[in-house]
């Protein structure tokens, strides 16, 4: 059980991390500087190096927290949701609720890949867990489905999903993410052939 001391030390590391999560995501990774989020947690720079050890291992962290909030948030719309249908349709909707709640400012994990240019940079992996951990998603519905080629039919299903995203984020407008839902219902049940 923690003390006073643990509890307040993890509060602090808490306000730190929820101070940069929303800088990084509004303003950009190297737009936001450890000055300014000290300033605005309340806390050092040395506090702040005390939690996270570097900016890099902030960012890695703030990827860790996104993707745990996303995965809670997916959790809730497929949980309930038992044919292959009603599981796609369900990712389809948490992308949407994630898009209107972000104010259509784009994924944050592409735009932080956008960013981190350096192929060993720790976050890197996060965000490939993350993009991963969505496919393999899919491709469960798809085996579910008995998609006879599933793994092609996930990768379909990814790319209409962060194609739309890309599009809602330039429109400010969640269409074009109807629109890939319908194409990815289309992949799940194709057309008879006639004859």
């Amino acid at each position: 059980m923690a003390g006073p001391t643990g509890n307040r030390r993890q509060h602090t590391g808490e306000r730190i991390l929820d101070t940069a999560a929303r800088l990084f995501y509004e303003n950009g990774i190297h737009a936001t500087g450890v000055n300014t989020i000290a300033e605005r947690a309340e806390v050092t720079k040395v506090t702040l190096y005390s939690h996270f050890g570097s900016k890099d291992g902030l960012v890695t962290e703030y990827l860790r927290a996104r993707d745990h909030a996303w995965r809670s948030t997916l959790s809730r719309f497929v949980e309930n949701r038992a044919t292959p249908e009603q599981r796609l349709s369900g990712i389809f909707d948490a992308y949407e609720q994630w898009t209107v709640t972000d104010r259509f400012r784009g994924c944050g994990f592409v735009n932080a890949t956008v960013e981190l240019t350096e192929p060993l940079h720790p976050a890197r992996e996060v965000i490939e867990e993350h993009k991963e951990g969505v496919r393999r998603e899919l491709q469960d519905i798809a085996e579910t489905a008995g998609c006879a080629e599933a793994a092609a039919v996930a990768e379909e299903w990814f790319l209409l999903l962060e194609g739309a995203v890309v599009r809602c984020t330039l429109r400010h407008d969640v269409l074009p993410l109807h629109r890939a839902h319908e194409a990815a219902l289309r992949l799940l049940t194709p057309p008879r052939a006639t004859g």
